[in-house]
């Protein structure tokens, strides 16, 4: 049961070309989906979900108003400011 050698026949040729073409008098500005001011409310959610983790953390009194109740709405508050980053619509300018 050897395996026969076979000769290589000849290159198959695809339909696409090697190199993508690029067109150089039909330019279109990048649109991206979401704008300036939807990458600030990330930022802005991102810091405020670390502060909510920040005011839980620690290992006096765990049974303080701050690591109750505030950090876990502080935290809730974050996560609703990065909602609402994903659900804003760009400006339509």
């Amino acid at each position: 049961m050897a395996q026969s050698q076979t000769k290589a026949g000849t290159p198959v040729k695809t339909s696409a070309s090697p190199r993508p073409q690029v067109r150089e008098g039909n330019s279109t500005p990048i649109k991206f989906i979401f704008d300036k001011s939807n990458y600030r409310l990330f930022i802005i959610a991102i810091v405020v979900v670390t502060l909510g983790f920040i005011l839980m953390s620690g290992t006096t009194d765990i049974y303080s108003n701050t690591k109750i109740v505030l950090a876990p709405l502080v935290v809730l508050a974050g996560f609703a400011i990065g909602f609402l980053a994903i659900l804003k619509k760009p400006s339509s300018d």
